[in-house]
């Protein structure tokens, strides 16, 4: 019998079968460990089914979508796969917490050439986890093996979220006024942004070996949701960023009305040695650190002057590190963000 007499088979081409089933299987304890009691159903149906949450009066879901860019290049050369599920989830529930929702369900998407059960499931851990510091529901997702599509050790993520907040809590910034005060969310560095610039620093610019710094580029997101939804029941919340892509320029300014101008002081939270070892080993100008990376801050919050306090210790109540970092003013045009010297006064 020859090559072109032989029954082909799917996995003939690329695709095991098998394989994807004994991953479902594999994942099933991990998935156990964010379920929430509106969760109906289990893994393994068209689609995941989920009850809108009781005790809401006008409620209005909030969508997220993100995946988790070139960090992704970080796990492939290490071989460390356990934490960037955690950086899938933060990416889309911090997006919709600062709306003011509460995440219910996740959901995510993994590819790759062929499918290596033991790095899915590690990948696949790791959302959980990130599930599970959001008090979010794993509900389901897609893994599909896609031979040709990705090299060899590779794969691509996504995830969707979706939360709840009721229509009269929703925190679009449309209260923030000048004088209100700016608290800042420490970060655990990087985050997931900003790793096409950081990869081209310390890898080729600099030569740095991956192992000198891969565990400070793998650390994973943090998730704010608990920290955000202390802030809303201690202070008048009236505005938060999530930031990321754009950095501290771009995404601040997204929750002002334009006139307003948020205040950030130099030296009023501490900023991660990775950021420094960027900027000064590759020469990266201070402006363009500043509209690419977070440069320590994951979040900032706004509340009405008198409120600081109780923000801040509520967020460190949660886990976080929070400083009083700037204020809002009055200014002309487009909304934006202006930096001013540590010993400035905002007054």
């Amino acid at each position: 019998m020859t090559d072109r007499d032989k029954p082909l088979t799917y996995r003939d081409s690329g695709v095991d079968i098998d394989a994807g089933d004994a991953l479902v299987e594999r994942i099933k304890p991990h998935v156990r460990r964010t379920l929430r009691p509106e969760v109906i159903g289990g893994l393994g149906g068209f689609g995941g089914l989920f009850a809108v949450p009781k005790g809401y009066t006008d409620p209005v879901l909030v969508s997220g979508t993100d995946g988790v860019g070139t960090k992704l290049k970080i796990a492939f050369a290490t071989g460390r796969h356990d934490t960037i599920g955690i950086d899938l989830v933060a990416m889309c529930v911090n997006d919709i917490a600062v709306m003011g929702a509460e995440p219910l369900f996740f959901l995510d998407y993994f590819a790759s050439g062929r499918l290596d059960i033991a790095v899915a499931e590690a990948v696949i851990a790791g959302i959980a986890e990130g599930c599970h510091q959001a008090g979010c529901a794993l509900i389901g997702g897609e893994t599909a093996e896609l031979p040709g599509m990705y090299a060899d050790g590779e794969y691509d993520l996504a995830g969707f979220a979706v939360g709840v907040v009721e229509r009269a809590r929703i925190l679009d910034g449309r209260r923030i006024a000048p004088g209100d005060q700016v608290i800042g969310l420490a970060s655990s560095g990087l985050h997931s942004n900003g790793y096409s610039l950081a990869r081209k620093a310390l890898l080729e610019v600099m030569a740095l070996p991956i192992a000198e710094v891969a565990s400070e580029l793998l650390a994973p997101t943090r998730i704010y949701v608990r920290a955000l939804g202390a802030a809303a029941a201690a202070s008048d919340l009236r505005g938060a960023a999530h930031i990321t892509g754009g950095g501290l320029c771009e995404n601040a300014p997204r929750i002002l009305q334009e006139g307003l101008v948020i205040r950030l002081r130099d030296g009023s939270w501490p900023v991660p040695p990775i950021f420094d070892r960027i900027a000064r080993g590759a020469h990266v100008a201070l402006a363009e650190m500043r509209r690419t990376f977070n440069l320590g801050l994951g979040m900032v919050l706004v509340v009405p002057p008198g409120d600081e306090h109780a923000c801040i210790a509520a967020c460190e109540a949660a886990g976080e590190r929070a400083f009083l970092v700037g204020d809002v003013i009055a200014g002309a045009g487009e909304a934006r963000v202006d930096f001013i010297s540590s010993d400035a006064s905002l007054a």
